[in-house]
């Protein structure tokens, strides 16, 4: 019995591995989007790296931890945001993504945390420039209250499907890393 949840562990870790290679190696991202800039580095566990993004317009800062757990906190109101003190995150384990507004005050300041649970952690930034644009059927004046911050807490429905796939994915590696530990 041990042997077969061992090899049905192993088989799924396997394709787990070549999934994630090969979705690390076709990076697709949609033609709209113009790769500016790429940041690498390191971070130790509990430390912050900062960044500041002085460009204007829609910036998607697409994250990919390489070793250990890298997170990403932005704010329009601080260079040196935090898990304490932010206005967008993303928190993953893996891929990390972040859309700042055009609306957002420059400059934006870009935290990338390293998680206590790895000594050190790597990650590679890819920092975009979408031109999409957005498309409004009543108008922007429809979706507006005179200020620019209306549009701060917009949902999208394609951002509830990211963020339960990326529970759902903690949730497995959770649960993996417990049976690998209880087996080894």
């Amino acid at each position: 019995m041990a042997t077969a949840w061992t090899s049905a562990l192993l088989i799924l870790l396997a394709s787990q591995a070549v999934s994630w290679v090969t979705s690390f190696e076709e990076e697709e991202v949609p033609e709209e989007w113009i790769l500016l800039h790429v940041v690498q580095g390191h971070i130790g566990a509990g430390n912050y790296s900062y960044l500041r993004l002085n460009h204007e317009g829609k910036i998607v800062l697409k994250m990919q931890s390489l070793k250990g757990d890298a997170d990403l906190y932005v704010s329009a109101s601080t260079l040196h945001p935090s898990f304490d003190d932010y206005e967008l995150q993303s928190v993953t384990c893996g891929q990390d993504i972040v859309f700042i507004p055009a609306h957002f005050q420059r400059p934006v300041g870009i935290g990338v945390y390293g998680h206590p649970s790895h000594h050190e952690s790597e990650f590679e930034m890819k920092v975009y420039y979408d031109t999409t644009v957005e498309q409004y059927p009543f108008g922007v004046a429809a979706y507006s209250d005179g200020t620019e911050t209306s549009h701060k807490h917009a949902y999208a429905p394609e951002d509830a499907s990211q963020e339960d796939e990326s529970v759902l994915w903690t949730i497995l590696i959770s649960i993996l890393k417990l049976v690998l530990e209880i087996l080894f």
